[in-house]
């Protein structure tokens, strides 16, 4: 991993900027749309859309299966997130699920980190494709070298799993099998996502018990149900992005966890 190559984490982001700067005049990628971002969520009752819409097109039958193993459980807990209103607390662009603050992503030492990458905010000339769960994250490829996604991979913390989210479907059964397969540890998990998603699901994460932080996306975001279910089939013509601020509290976070 490029981060392997320095001595310190202030040397190899500089490093890892400096050539970024230098693939970007010579590689330069297509930009976000110059029409205006998409305006906040037009849609209402999103919360019972998407619990239809998680039940009727879960093909592999990942809830099911895994909710019917402690109906009772997960029922409750998922009452009690439906009460909360919101099932998060926010902090900017952080949405806090089962934290008070973003430093407790870490109070667990011996907790199993999830880091997942909505697929929406991967450059339309990525080498893997953009609605895909793959990611070629190569420093020496022109995309990946200025792709923030993929200088996130080379600093994040080697104990973390890495995923890439086309689908909520796809990272939610990461999440059930990530807690199947771990029933000593807790899951953690810093994903981002746009924040129609955030708002829909958040209280199935509650439910399962995962605590972690969804980092909303900007720019050419689902703000209606239409929008999302066509981007779950991926026809995502937009880009969206992540704000320059909450990209270096993202960078923090990461370096946190490295320094473990």
């Amino acid at each position: 991993m490029f981060w392997d190559e320095y001595s310190d984490w202030k040397a190899a982001e500089a490093a890892w900027d400096r050539q970024a700067d230098e693939l970007k005049r010579s590689h330069p990628l297509k930009k976000l749309s110059k029409l205006p971002n998409m305006p906040g969520m037009a849609e209402k009752g999103i919360k019972r859309k998407g619990l239809v819409y998680l039940l009727r097109h879960d093909k592999k039958k990942v809830f099911w299966r895994h909710v019917f193993k402690s109906p009772f459980r997960y029922a409750f807990r998922l009452l009690q997130s439906y009460l909360k209103k919101p099932c998060y607390k926010r902090d900017g662009d952080f949405f806090l699920y089962g934290l008070s603050s973003a430093e407790e992503l870490y109070n667990d030492p011996e907790a199993l980190l999830l880091i997942g990458f909505s697929y929406c905010h991967k450059p339309f000339e990525c080498p893997s494709g953009r609605f895909t769960d793959a990611c070629l994250h190569d420093e020496t490829h022109p995309v990946c070298g200025q792709c923030f996604i993929g200088k996130c991979v080379h600093a994040a913390p080697r104990q973390a799993k890495l995923v890439w989210i086309p689908t909520i479907h796809y990272i939610g059964e990461k999440i059930f099998d990530a807690i199947a397969e771990n029933r000593k540890r807790k899951v953690r998990f810093l994903i981002t996502a746009c924040e129609m998603s955030l708002e829909m699901f958040g209280d199935w994460g509650n439910m399962v018990g995962a605590q972690g932080i969804g980092v909303r996306l900007d720019g050419r975001i689902c703000n209606t149900m239409k929008a999302f279910e066509l981007s779950e089939k991926g026809i995502k013509p937009g880009l969206t992005v992540v704000l320059d601020d909450t990209k270096r509290r993202i960078l923090d976070l990461l370096q946190r966890g490295a320094r473990r």
